[in-house]
């Protein structure tokens, strides 16, 4: 069977070359008679992989040694308890920005441990846009800030970075690696893998060095950053096969040339997309252009009632996961590294039709 184009918004489409790769792999790693998934992840391959992958990412992020680059285990959503855990006192002051629902999931599980402060929210307009900076009412002592640069469910995006005292945090789980970041504006970056880096089952956790060994003493073992880090993320049994993979991912877009490279097919890929929205007459989105995601694209049919045939005939035309978020409903199309320019071309094309056929 052809394989499909897969615009889920996470578990998200990997490179079609990772694939090939691993399946040749994955009976006999290297010459080794075993799979990446059978390793000790103490044996000398596994540690190798591991290595790699983490050089790689350093080169691709240009993430400097001042930073520890953890590959843990929990999901994105783990860190937002091991964030307050690792970074403040009991009782301290923590700033959060409110732009979605990651955003708001954030701020709950913030509240159990700390102090929240909501600097700006875009609530009130249904999460439409990024509250202006000079609106934002910031603590004067705060002990870190927590922001969303990107909204899976409501597709907005910071493409600004806020300068601010306290250190910055930052959920970049769905716009990693898809464009340049200047690494060092931050305290700390999480990532849930299962959108840009890899296989769900990996969180990546970029922590500035001088945060580290700051945990309160109720944090857990495995939720405490300087202990991953003393252990190479290895205190425990990591997940080896999706570490692999997404060094895999790595290597892919070195080749590809680097973040640079794909900002540029990236930002093509969400112009052509949101350009036929705006001009459709058919087609809508409810974000503000300023703030419109590169990564994911939430549209809706001028009438809902179509939605059912629209999803039916993008699944037969193999345009899968173009389903939209349950809270927020109608479509959302997620256009990550790995969604190549004619998926983007395909769905546009399906769209026309589909708006001719039903208009």
């Amino acid at each position: 069977m052809a394989r499909v184009y897969n615009f889920c918004a996470g578990p998200a489409a990997i490179p079609e070359a990772v694939l090939s790769q691993a399946k040749d792999e994955l009976l006999d790693w290297r010459g080794r008679g075993l799979s990446v998934m059978e390793m000790s992840h103490r044996s000398e391959e596994m540690v190798s992989i591991a290595s790699e992958a983490e050089a790689d990412l350093r080169e691709l992020m240009g993430i400097s040694d001042d930073y520890a680059v953890l590959f843990l285990q929990g999901g994105a959503s783990s860190q937002f308890s091991a964030v307050p855990l690792n970074l403040c006192e009991e009782g301290a002051t923590v700033d959060y920005v409110n732009t979605g629902q990651w955003s708001k999931k954030a701020i709950k599980e913030a509240k159990r441990y700390a102090n929240v402060n909501v600097v700006a929210s875009s609530e009130a307009d249904n999460f439409a846009s990024i509250p202006a900076f000079d609106s934002w009412q910031l603590s004067d002592d705060a002990a870190y800030l927590h922001y969303t640069p990107n909204e899976t469910i409501g597709g907005v995006e910071f493409f600004w970075t806020p300068e601010v005292q306290a250190p910055l945090v930052a959920d970049m789980s769905s716009t990693i690696l898809s464009r340049p970041i200047d690494v060092n504006q931050f305290g700390v970056i999480y990532a849930g893998a299962q959108k840009n880096i890899g296989p769900a089952g990996l969180t990546i956790v970029i922590v500035r060095k001088d945060l580290l060994g700051k945990s309160r003493a109720i944090t857990p073992t495995m939720l405490d950053y300087q202990t991953a880090a003393d252990n190479d993320s290895m205190y425990n049994t990591p997940p080896t096969l999706a570490w692999y993979l997404s060094g895999l991912v790595f290597k892919w877009l070195k080749a590809q040339g680097g973040l640079e490279a794909m900002e540029v097919v990236n930002r093509r890929k969400a112009e052509k997309l949101y350009g036929y929205i705006d001009g459709s007459g058919f087609y809508s989105n409810p974000v503000e252009v300023a703030s419109r995601s590169l990564m994911n694209v939430p549209f809706v049919l001028a009438d809902s009632g179509l939605d059912k045939a629209f999803l039916a005939g993008a699944d037969d035309a193999g345009l899968l996961n173009l389903k939209g978020h349950r809270s927020v409903g109608g479509m959302r199309a997620s256009i990550y590294n790995a969604v190549p320019e004619a998926a983007v071309d395909a769905l546009i094309d399906y769209m026309k039709d589909f708006a001719r056929e039903n208009g």
